[in-house]
């Protein structure tokens, strides 16, 4: 591991692989939302033959081709970036975390890779049959790319099914479907997924209010914002289950996460969720006896319901975890300075078994090989030299918790009004399609936000408990990431505006005229 560390090269490559992520979520979502809306759209078509149906799906198909390119290119980037950036972290894990990562590029770049072509190129030369299947096998593609990612993804947030080797110093599977079949793993699936289906149609239903707007296709655009309204509405219906499962494997496995999104600094029974509040700046020097908020409207006890299914049960605050003393499904919480020495105990104990080795006494390497196995579970915070290092970034944590909650609340009454008014076909108030049009740029907050709560959370750590993000990078010079960040700044803005531009130009040239030729 990197001794002699200097802060600024941690602090320049998370801000560039930050960047990276950031940029590729703007693409990833939405690739996943028309995938299935153009998929259910062809079906349409497959089963009436009406060619309105066809043309439809083929103007949302233009969107996601142009959306599906850039994406490709930002997810080799940040997939590249590991070894660049993070080359510890690939040693010392990349055994595990290369698997899903592998499996994703056989598999779904494959499907991605042959059906696509088939899908843009294929109306005219193969069966209806053939092109529908082709076009639902590009959407589950990027579904099953997706999965892949998020099992390496989930991993990193609860690391199952690995043992860890003292002679290679690094981490080997043990348990392929406990990392593939994860509880957080699963969640986080199911949970991105539908983020990306909201947002897709939050899209579909604002592109379609702005042919509204200006009344062109009117028909194309009436059939698209029902289809977008409706896909939306289940989406975010759906979200608040995954949201639920998402609550109760933060509170199990990263407690100190669940308190930084709720700015909980002191646990105790029956904690109250915050609905919304104000943090106090230099909120993390609050006492025991301190109030963490300027102003706040809660919601009592439901955070304890929605951490353990139990009203009435303990949640930790900051502190209490920070602390330790309180009772877990696995007895009592260990506190911060424990770990910190059951940490530096492994790490020594992994230096004596390296040298032992070379000594060839095998019965002592024995021994000091089940001392690390014992403190193994510790073994990143021997990296952490104060206790307070292990609090995540709180005001950036919570407010981007929230914000993503209230547009989720948002999304659903908007989808619920647009589906009513469709059904009544009444969409045709200008306030409405205006609303509708200047959501879009609030699916991708909310979907942004939530991203940063899962990966701001968990700092310190890399992998949770196991690898401290101080001993996860590269030794590179500053001056290199710094260079290299607003090479990618420069290049991902390039890219951003060439998207838009050649979005915006698809869309102001709308469907074929076959859509009115068969309205």
């Amino acid at each position: 591991m990197i001794e002699n560390l200097d802060s600024s090269l941690v602090d320049w490559s998370r801000a560039q692989f930050a960047m990276t992520a950031i940029y590729h979520w703007l693409f990833v979502p939405l690739t996943l939302g028309l995938g299935l809306i153009m998929s259910v759209m062809e079906t349409i078509y497959y089963k009436t033959g009406n060619v309105f149906w066809k043309e439809t799906a083929r103007f949302w198909m233009k969107l996601f081709g142009i959306n599906f390119a850039v994406g490709v290119a930002t997810g080799l980037i940040l997939e590249f970036e590991f070894g660049t950036n993070w080359s510890n972290y690939s040693w010392f894990v990349g055994d595990i975390f290369g698997a899903p990562l592998a499996i994703e590029g056989i598999i779904a770049f494959f499907m991605e890779a042959t059906f696509i072509a088939v899908m843009f190129f294929g109306w005219n030369k193969v069966s209806r049959g053939m092109h529908l299947t082709s076009t639902w096998l590009t959407f589950v593609g990027t579904a099953i790319s997706a999965l892949w990612i998020l099992v390496a993804n989930a991993w990193m947030q609860y690391p199952a099914g690995m043992g860890f080797n003292p002679d290679t110093v690094r981490n080997e599977m043990q348990d392929f479907w406990a990392v593939a079949a994860s509880p957080v793993a699963i969640n986080k699936f199911f949970h991105t997924i539908l983020s990306g289906l909201m947002l897709g149609g939050s899209f579909v239903m604002g592109i379609s209010a702005w042919f509204l707007l200006k009344e062109r296709h009117r028909k194309f655009a009436l059939s698209s914002m029902k289809i977008g309204a409706l896909t939306g509405l289940v989406s975010a219906l759906l979200l608040l289950v995954t949201g639920d499962g998402s609550s109760k494997n933060v509170a199990k496995y990263q407690p100190m996460k669940l308190a930084a999104m709720e700015g909980l600094y002191n646990g105790h029974e029956g904690v109250e969720l915050i609905g919304i509040g104000v943090l106090k700046p230099g909120v993390e020097d609050v006492t025991d006896n301190g109030d963490a908020f300027y102003f706040k409207i809660p919601f009592p006890k439901m955070l304890s319901w929605l951490a353990t299914g139990d009203a009435n049960a303990f949640v930790p605050g900051i502190n209490d975890i920070l602390k330790g003393g309180y009772k877990t499904d696995d007895g009592v919480a260990l506190s911060a300075d424990e770990k910190i020495r059951r940490g530096k105990a492994a790490i020594k104990a992994l230096a004596d078994y390296r040298a032992v080795v070379k000594t060839g006494d095998i019965m002592s390497a024995n021994l000091i090989k089940d001392a690390i196995k014992k403190d193994f579970n510790y073994f990143g915070y021997g990296y952490i030299s104060n206790p307070k290092d292990l609090i995540p970034p709180v005001q950036l944590t919570f407010y981007s918790f929230h914000i993503m909650v209230i547009l989720g609340g948002y999304f659903i009454l908007l989808f619920i009004v647009i589906c009513w008014l469709g059904w009544k076909d009444k969409l045709d108030k200008r306030w409405l399609l205006w609303v509708s049009l200047w959501s879009i740029p609030l699916a991708y907050i909310a979907g942004q936000a939530g991203w940063i709560v899962a990966e701001v959370g968990r700092q310190p750590w890399a992998i949770q408990d196991i690898l401290p993000v101080t001993a996860a990078i590269s030794k590179l010079p500053t001056a290199s990431v710094v260079l290299t960040f607003f090479l990618f700044l420069i290049l991902f803005a390039i890219m951003l505006v060439a998207e838009i531009r050649i979005m915006v130009k698809a869309i102001k040239k709308g469907p074929d005229p076959a859509v009115d030729e068969n309205s």
